[in-house]
């Protein structure tokens, strides 16, 4: 992609925000349009682009979820799950699948026992449309996305397209996000998850994609070679994205998106040259400068509450007894539900409703791990093998994918903090699945 392109869509996103900001309804336009406009795409492709142009509408769509969900910009909550699932559905037709997809397909038929279960409990209509619209459209989202990418093959210059899809539209969102809270000393007053500062909408949420465009804006900085202005602006919107994710008060998007870049600069550090190694050397030592200015200034414009939010501290520096804030408690009752129902769970959309009955409390799970378990018994705990495994095995015959590692971390610590509650977890995955060619071989460093 040209520069110019890059910069133009940059300020076009910059100017959709501030758009959204000031006319809400604009939101559910955009959403109409992009749904148009990409479903146009995929039909018009031709078969050789048709992966290609199915996983840049997937990347966009994921990319601006959480940004339309806090402004009403989806004709439903999980729209973009669903849209997601059309895209790929759509490239499916056109373009056939692996065979040794259809372990994802198992994956898929191991979850529909648990729907019956829930049904047999609560009636039809109540458990179908919980199930399907709350508690099974991410894992059947990330499934289908999982048959389609999997062997799939992209280039280096088509992967960086597909990330930049998902980047873009997070600029909107910190834009918003500065729009939202101009002044920070009056909603900052403690170390707890901060909505005010996350434009209204979940912290955990909006932590996560923010992630995503840090680790997308890192790999940027490391991997090119065009002049340093063009390098300076990417590392000037990490440290914006950056700044925003880390005053949500929101810790695991932020601590995911460290463990990304690490993965992801160790493996791209032992594939390069030795003049590219000196060079990465080089950026990270900018980036570590960058990182550490913006943690500072965090620290002064939350009056320290972010060093105590990251220390396991309260506003009066007390020490947290439960470093999870309330996950480990859910995740326990979720296992305990596995122990007491070991064969088929309770059923899909149970955890929540049996949590109030017995507690008092109606939370939603944090942990997909303990949720497929509780609610899909030893079929739940197959399903996720599947999902566990399968990428490892992958990977083990094919070393293409430089963003692996990266990917597939992402997937694992997001469910594991924010279970599937955004689309972001089901795309990334499958991502992970890809073939990437570098055209000559080896990995190019030219952005």
């Amino acid at each position: 992609m040209k520069l110019s392109l890059y910069y133009k869509l940059l300020v076009f996103h910059v100017i959709l925000a501030i758009g959204i900001y000031l006319i809400r309804p604009l939101a559910l336009v955009y959403f109409l349009f992009i749904t148009v406009f990409f479903s146009y795409k995929i039909l018009m492709a031709s078969k050789k682009y048709k992966t290609f142009y199915v996983l840049v509408a997937c990347a966009y769509v994921v990319g601006i979820e959480v940004f339309l969900r806090m402004n009403g910009g989806t004709v439903f909550y999980e729209a973009i799950k669903y849209l997601v699932i059309i895209f790929v559905l759509m490239g499916l037709i056109s373009n056939s699948f692996s065979n040794k997809a259809l372990i994802y397909v198992l994956y898929i038929v191991l979850l529909i026992p648990g729907i019956f279960v829930a049904v047999a409990d609560l009636g039809f209509e109540t458990s179908i449309r919980r199930a399907i619209a709350f508690n099974l459209s991410g894992p059947i989202c990330l499934g289908i996305t999982a048959v389609f990418c999997y062997k799939r093959t992209l280039t280096y210059n088509q992967i960086k397209i597909v990330l930049l899809a998902l980047l873009l539209p997070l600029i909107s969102m910190a834009v918003y996000l500065f729009l939202f809270t101009p002044d920070l000393q009056e909603v900052i007053t403690g170390t707890e998850s901060n909505f005010m500062t996350s434009g209204g909408f979940g912290p955990n949420q909006v932590a996560t994609v923010l992630g995503i465009g840090i680790f997308v804006l890192a790999t940027r900085f490391f991997m090119s070679k065009d002049p340093f202005l063009y390098r300076f602006i990417d590392l000037c919107l990490l440290g914006i994205l950056t700044y925003r994710a880390l005053i949500t008060f929101s810790r695991g998007g932020v601590i995911t998106a460290v463990i990304m870049i690490l993965f992801f600069v160790g493996l791209y550090y032992l594939k390069v040259n030795l003049k590219t190694k000196f060079r990465i050397k080089f950026s990270l030592f900018l980036f570590l400068i960058c990182i550490f200015s913006i943690w500072l200034y965090s620290s002064i414009q939350t009056s320290g509450f972010i060093e105590k939010r990251y220390a396991n501290q309260d506003a009066a520096g007390r020490e947290k007894q439960d470093v999870t804030t309330g996950r480990t408690d859910l995740m326990a009752f979720e296992l305990k539900e596995f122990i007491d129902n070991p064969f088929l769970g309770i059923g899909v959309g149970k955890v929540k409703e049996e949590r109030l009955n017995e507690t008092g409390v109606a939370a939603a799970s944090h942990n997909e791990m303990s949720r497929i378990v509780a609610e899909h018994g030893l079929l739940g705990v197959f399903a996720f093998l599947i999902l566990l495994m399968t990428p490892l095995v992958f990977r083990i015959k094919n070393k293409t994918n430089l963003f692996f590692y990266s990917f597939y971390l992402f997937w694992l610590l997001t469910i594991n903090h924010s279970a599937m509650r955004i689309a972001a977890p089901a795309l990334i995955y499958g991502l992970c699945l890809l073939n990437i060619t570098y055209g000559n071989g080896r990995v190019k460093n030219e952005e």
